[in-house]
């Protein structure tokens, strides 16, 4: 039996994209778009407001429901679920997946190179793909808190109310 003019397979069949997805930005679809150019089904884990928190220190600007409303309606998304717990592995047990994707921000750091290691008992690999430097939710949650200082910053207030 021959496959020609069949699709070709993929490199993996369940692949796992996590992160924030806060202010949704072309950096986020990048990845959501690779990530599907490299599995057959792709779920984007989107991390539940607490654990935002805890790891960067604040809560995102815009709620969970709604980050993943937005992530569930990307067209390369088959399936979007709700992270809950730091540990990727204990994700791993709820979803199955057989690789999960990072930007390439964490190549080679303690994290990364924890998550490589905690992933290979499992099968799993982690696949890196090219972080977009020149848009981050951080520099779009600069821009939109400096859009909300008043002109002349805070200490021109006081000077106004006086």
């Amino acid at each position: 039996m021959s496959d020609v003019g069949a699709p070709a397979r993929r490199p993996y069949r369940v692949g796992y994209a996590p992160g924030a997805y806060d202010l949704f930005h072309i950096g986020h679809l990048n990845i959501l778009r690779h990530a599907r150019s490299r599995c057959d089904y792709l779920v984007a884990g989107v991390v539940s407001d607490e654990m935002a928190e805890r790891a960067k220190g604040r809560r995102p600007m815009i709620p969970l429901v709604e980050r993943l409303e937005i992530v569930r309606s990307v067209k390369y998304v088959d399936a979007a679920f709700v992270e809950t717990v730091p540990d990727k592995v204990e994700t791993w047990k709820q979803v199955r997946f057989d690789v999960i994707f990072k930007g390439d921000d964490w190549r080679g750091t303690p994290k990364g190179d924890r998550l490589e290691k905690d992933f290979a008992v499992h099968g799993v690999d982690v696949v890196y793909f090219p972080y977009t430097v020149h848009t981050s939710s951080t520099q779009l949650r600069r821009a939109l808190d400096a859009l909300a200082e008043p002109l002349g910053g805070p200490a021109n207030v006081t000077a106004e109310r006086r």
